[in-house]
């Protein structure tokens, strides 16, 4: 069952991901972002998202950049804050 955020329980599933703490995600906490929204990416389709979702290419993801993947895949989290 996939789970829809809103509001701050976006930001609160990116934080508790965020195990380095440096408000970004490398892709295995990438992959528990996905896990904790019930998202079945396959490996292919989570390394794939990943790369598309890093949009300034330095290897890691941010809140503004995994809001803006979710918002193309159809969730409305527009209100998380940045």
């Amino acid at each position: 069952m996939t789970t829809k955020p809103t509001g701050d329980d976006l930001r609160t599933v990116f934080t508790r991901s965020d195990l380095g703490g440096d408000d970004r995600l490398d892709l295995m906490e990438f992959g528990m972002v996905l896990d904790s929204l019930g998202l079945s990416w396959t490996r292919a389709e989570v390394q794939d998202r990943f790369e598309r979702a890093d949009t300034n290419l330095d290897g890691f993801i941010t809140f503004p950049e995994l809001r803006v993947l979710l918002d193309t895949q159809g969730w409305d989290v527009g209100s998380a804050r940045a």
